[in-house]
């Protein structure tokens, strides 16, 4: 008698093969997702950074002293000429429809700050008058999947953080 000759796997062979790459699979997914969370935040941790260098920078070269009140007059260039004070795609990141890295970015309206120049008197025509403090905020468009934990910045440019939203900005500035 012949030894039949071996022409493919066989069904248990081919079940325990993907039963064995479910369980790697269902080992990496959570690893992935933590592994994406933790770049997403330091990517947001980064742009507070960035917010805070322009803001910073608007009040010493164009806002007469003050800080922007909106991402949109960060994004605006001099009108002289020379380059904004942040990126576009940082300044379209202010709905969950567009975020960016999983965030979305807001500068909020800081109880307590005095106007310091007029709107027109800015150097890119900026759509509100400079206040004396800004309150930026970075929330996770889809919290617990793009990122577990909040972050803001303000004129002290100390970056804070928080599992909860530091800022309501419907209502205004708050620090928990």
């Amino acid at each position: 008698m012949t030894p039949r000759a071996h022409d493919g796997f066989t069904l248990i062979e081919l079940l325990i093969v993907v039963t064995i790459l479910s369980i790697l699979a269902a080992l990496a997914v959570p690893g992935y997702r933590r592994y994406v969370m933790s770049t997403n935040e330091t990517s947001a941790i980064a742009s507070m950074k960035v917010i805070a260098d322009a803001e910073a920078a608007y009040a010493s070269a164009c806002g007469g002293g003050g800080y922007a009140t909106s991402m949109a007059d960060l994004v605006k260039p001099p009108v002289a000429g020379g380059q904004p004070f942040i990126s576009p795609d940082l300044a379209e990141a202010v709905s969950p429809d567009s975020p960016k890295d999983g965030y979305v970015y807001m500068i909020a309206d800081k109880p307590g700050t005095a106007k310091v120049t007029d709107k027109a008197r800015t150097c890119n025509n900026a759509a509100g008058d400079t206040k004396s403090g800004f309150f930026a905020t970075a929330e996770p468009g889809s919290p617990g999947t793009t990122g577990t934990r909040f972050f803001a910045v303000d004129e002290a440019n100390l970056i804070r953080q928080n599992t909860a939203p530091l800022a309501d900005v419907a209502s205004g500035y708050r620090l928990q």
